[in-house]
């Protein structure tokens, strides 16, 4: 099982990725930066490949949107060609709150258009000419469209990798399935590790079946906090999660449109995913954080004691994760990566 974490930062990024280095040390395998609708990740992720040697750089996620096909094979040939061959490519949807509110685009078909969007990624990482006219991506334009004159294109660079890792975000039945049959690796959230089978097993299944065998084995990075220690104090870090949880589940979307509140209810967690929402987006977001079921919260992270925290990685391991996602809770350098390289110990 290799080990990965989030790049966690709060205003200043640059500061968080410099401590990246000592965690590459410490034995981190895969180091994941996000971009919802702040600094964009592809500039992180060159920063890092310049200051690290051995780290994998995930992106965690890009949406397959508001970049052009052309435009996200640019960028992840480009970070794999600086990075020597560890870059990762994230791939998502993300939410129409973000796709319509921040970058103005339509967020129309997202299966399809993560799907054929990932087809004409590794038509070009391969060297090919980008021609694919499907129903959501059409390179080049057709001619009734623009000016008529564009032309099949393939990348000026040689790729560094053909293979380059195409992993995608995805919590909803359909969308599960379709990553395991064309994705190299899957990122769910909010992570259940005793519940992923009845919850995402037969999707699992269903995509399996359609794989192509030029593919290799699905990989899957989850995970959560991560903190060892003895006695009640070490149990109430968990508390610290209840925002984020919260906010998913309470306020990350409509009412009715809530990708993390129906993932809660698959959980068995319907009466609380409710409450959380109504309280959440009623603007009483204290009294939703308190409703966050601490059995979830308990599940999802890697909390506890030394002999309680490696149970928990059995468990994630048995459900079929690959790759630890871990984020220390301590905000010292230091101590982060002290616990890295303890967890690192413990998963090898």
């Amino acid at each position: 099982m290799k080990l990965s974490m989030p790049l966690v930062y709060a205003g200043n990024p640059r500061a968080s990725a410099d401590q990246v280095v000592a965690l590459e040390k410490a034995g981190l395998d895969t180091i994941w930066v996000a971009e919802p609708y702040g600094f964009d990740a592809p500039t992180l992720m060159g920063y890092l490949a310049a200051k690290t040697e051995t780290v994998e750089i995930g992106a965690g996620i890009l949406n397959v949107y508001s970049r052009t096909p052309g435009a996200l094979l640019q960028t992840a040939a480009g970070l794999d060609n600086v990075s020597g061959g560890r870059a990762v490519l994230g791939l998502g949807a993300s939410g129409p709150q973000v796709i319509e509110g921040f970058h103005g685009l339509p967020y129309d078909r997202p299966l399809t258009r993560t799907r054929e969007v990932i087809e004409v990624l590794r038509m070009g990482l391969r060297g090919e000419r980008l021609d694919y006219q499907g129903k959501t991506v059409q390179v080049p334009l057709p001619e009734e469209q623009g000016l008529g004159l564009g032309k099949p294109l393939k990348l000026l660079n040689r790729p560094e990798r053909a293979d380059l890792p195409i992993w995608v975000a995805a919590l909803g039945d359909k969308n599960v399935a379709m990553t395991a049959e064309v994705a190299d690796g899957w990122l769910p959230f909010l992570y259940y590790p005793e519940k992923a089978q009845e919850v995402w097993g037969d999707a699992l299944a269903r995509g399996a079946a359609k794989r192509s065998a030029d593919l290799r084995p699905l990989e899957i990075s989850a995970g959560g906090m991560a903190a060892i220690g003895e006695g009640p104090e070490t149990k109430a870090l968990l508390d610290f999660m209840r925002p984020l949880y919260a906010l998913y589940v309470g306020g990350m979307g409509a009412r009715d449109k809530n990708f993390y509140n129906q993932l809660a209810c698959e959980y068995g967690f319907e009466k609380e995913a409710k409450e959380i929402q109504d309280l959440y987006l009623s603007g009483k977001k204290k009294e939703a954080e308190a409703l966050v079921p601490l059995e979830w919260l308990e599940a999802g992270n890697l909390v506890g004691p030394a002999s309680y925290v490696q149970e928990r990685i059995a468990a994630f391991r048995e459900s079929g994760v690959t790759n630890l996602s871990v984020a220390p809770a301590s905000p010292d350098g230091a101590a982060a990566a002290a616990t890295i390289a303890t967890l690192k110990e413990w998963v090898s």
